[in-house]
């Protein structure tokens, strides 16, 4: 299987559980347990790794500044537990994929057959934690019971199963989490000052870190990426690609080409939607 597979999957189904950080129902499931916005990312994201202090938060997320994950950890613990917070995203992610979706496609056939393939591309998945944390915490939780929020589950799954491999990646590469960033935004893909906002990095690390790129030969005077410095991403997606390639390679390229067909119209349909806009908006 050519490990773009891995890439190609993971864009697909990105919008499919992505919308949980954007939707107004997820907010409003989190804001009902007490918590600040500014905690709602941080503590439903982390609260499968249970009541874990800042500095374990900051490490499995990698690439926002430490300084505004521990705003929001571990104060979101004393407000609810990781338990209620959990529920509370699931049940987020119920309203806010009835909402985009509409109750005749979540409970639908092609849900069912969906979930059948991205869940055993998870089961595999599941057995290879090692190495993977955040993974890991996640992979630990029951399966909901609800189809279209279990194969929402198995998406998060995969999805962290290859966010874990990307960070290896780029420790192994010697890159700190800003300047992933600042590799990030040279490509184009994302503007520099979205990356910089949301992940909350001060002027002066942002500048420190793309002084260290120039210093690699990674980043020009213009602040655009050198051919080193497109090696060097390259290099990183490729092995981002090939570490998340199990999963896939063990329910076969058939499997792959069908999962991604089902869910092709849902992301489109949640991306269209204008719910990942909003909060950028915002």
């Amino acid at each position: 299987m050519d490990p773009v597979v891995a890439r190609k999957c993971w864009r697909t189904l990105e919008p499919y559980h992505g919308l949980i950080y954007f939707a107004p129902e997820a907010t409003a499931a989190y804001t009902a347990l007490g918590l600040e916005p500014e905690q709602h990312y941080f503590a439903s994201r982390a609260a499968a790794l249970g009541p874990a202090p800042a500095e374990v938060v900051v490490a499995t997320f990698f690439n926002f500044s430490p300084d505004v994950v521990r705003a929001a950890i571990p104060s979101a613990w004393e407000v609810a537990s990781p338990a209620a917070i959990l529920a509370a995203r699931l049940e987020g992610a119920d309203r806010a994929l009835r909402a985009a979706l509409g109750d005749d496609v979540v409970e639908g056939a092609r849900v069912l057959e969906a979930l059948e393939l991205a869940r055993a591309a998870a089961e595999v998945a599941r057995d290879d934690v090692a190495g993977r944390p955040l993974f890991a915490a996640h992979a630990a939780l029951p399966w909901p019971d609800r189809p279209h929020v279990a194969l929402w589950h198995a998406v998060a799954l995969l999805r962290e199963y290859r966010g874990d491999g990307h960070i290896a990646a780029l420790v192994a590469e010697g890159v700190g989490p800003c300047e992933a960033l600042v590799v990030h935004g040279a490509t184009g893909e994302v503007p520099a000052a979205v990356l910089k906002a949301s992940r909350g990095w001060p002027d002066q690390a942002w500048k420190a870190a793309e002084e260290s790129l120039r210093d690699r030969g990674w980043l020009d005077a213009e602040g655009s990426l050198t051919d080193a410095g497109r090696a060097h991403r390259q290099w990183v997606e490729d092995r981002t690609d090939r570490a998340a390639l199990r999963p896939w390679l063990a329910i076969g390229d058939e499997a792959c080409a069908r999962l991604r067909e089902l869910v092709r119209p849902w992301s489109r349909a949640i991306s269209e939607s204008g719910v990942f806009g909003q909060l950028r908006a915002r």
